[in-house]
């Protein structure tokens, strides 16, 4: 395949792409986004990594502040949807524009289907106060875009605790029908268990992590801990996912996380922003994501991550002195 002949598809990155084709298909997507994305070109540039790559360990990441500060993106016309960051109002949030929401779409709900079943199988309920009232959340996107394809009455709750509950007592009373999925930041979850506890019998309970600046923040394990006491359910879900990738990673129980085929987790030396990064160990996080094909695919966070050789994937929270959103602010110039 040549150069010029490459063109990022969802059909190629995310429909046919397999563990065995993750690596051939990286490399294509670095040499198009190394020529097309001026924000990586140069960050490639200043590290003296050259167009064209034999090996995918040689793929350098691209720091995640500068979602903050640039225009990360791959194309030159104007971009049809832009998301953004839920971060406090005291910081500049994150952007991440889109030439087309096709990307996201089908990588949530092919992502979705691999782990939980067809959408259809479910009634979606969303407890997001926050980002709803910011209004570019890509969380609340997937939440609308999961009940559009359920096609069963689901909904937003924004802090309508009364209706939420009145919700669910209606899909758990209805034994034959769909099972619910109850999605949720952290804080607001906790908050509503805790107040209203109750015994949820259908229910799968997700927890999209961080308390978003409304308490102390809590290490995972405690809490699914005091969710679980509170809803009397064995098992908390968790999804892990972020304004700059288009994809997520998904846990269904005891915060081991699993990626779809087309999405690649790695470990990077938190004291070298360079490390491209082990397939096994701890530190911060590098993601590959291949349905970021109009902005960069290749992003090292500041979210903290353990691998373990067995690939067991447990995200731990965030790296000390980074911002609200996880992300540490660098500076660079394109």
């Amino acid at each position: 395949m040549s150069v010029h002949a490459f063109q990022p598809t969802p059909e190629a990155l995310i429909d046919r792409c397999t563990p065995e084709r993750f690596e051939a298909l990286a490399l294509e997507l670095y040499t198009h986004q190394r020529r097309e994305n001026a924000v990586y070109r140069a960050w490639c540039s200043s590290l003296g990594v050259p167009e064209r790559l034999e090996r995918y360990r040689d793929i350098p990441f691209l720091p995640i502040g500068l979602f903050k500060t640039h225009r990360v993106v791959s194309f030159s016309d104007a971009p049809v949807h832009v998301f953004e960051s839920s971060g406090t109002t005291a910081l500049q949030p994150a952007r991440h524009e889109v030439r087309t929401v096709q990307w996201y779409t089908q990588s949530l709900r092919s992502g979705f289907t691999r782990f939980f079943g067809d959408p259809q199988e479910w009634i979606f309920l969303a407890l997001l106060p926050h980002y709803l009232e910011r209004g570019q959340s890509s969380l609340v996107w997937m939440c609308r875009s999961l009940m559009e394809a359920s096609g069963h009455e689901g909904g937003f709750f924004l802090r309508d605790w009364d209706a939420l509950d009145a919700h669910l007592a209606r899909a758990e009373a209805d034994v034959h029908g769909p099972k619910v999925m109850l999605i949720g930041a952290s804080y607001a979850l906790l908050d509503w268990a805790e107040q209203r506890p109750r015994i949820l019998n259908r229910t799968t309970v997700v927890e999209t992590g961080g308390m978003k600046g409304r308490g102390r923040e809590l290490l995972r394990e405690e809490l699914h801990t005091r969710l679980r006491n509170a809803l009397g359910i064995n098992h908390i879900a968790s999804e892990y996912g972020m304004t700059e990738l288009l994809s997520q990673a998904w846990s269904r129980a005891e915060g081991v996380f699993e990626t779809p085929p087309w999405m690649r987790f790695s470990v990077r030396d938190p004291r070298d922003p360079l490390d491209p990064g082990a397939a096994v160990g701890r530190g911060c996080l590098n993601v590959v994501d291949l349905a970021n094909a109009e902005s960069c695919s290749f992003i090292a966070t500041d979210d903290l991550v353990r691998i373990e050789a067995d690939g067991q994937i447990f995200v731990e929270g965030r790296r000390d002195g980074s911002d609200v959103r996880g992300c540490n602010l660098l500076s660079f110039s394109a």
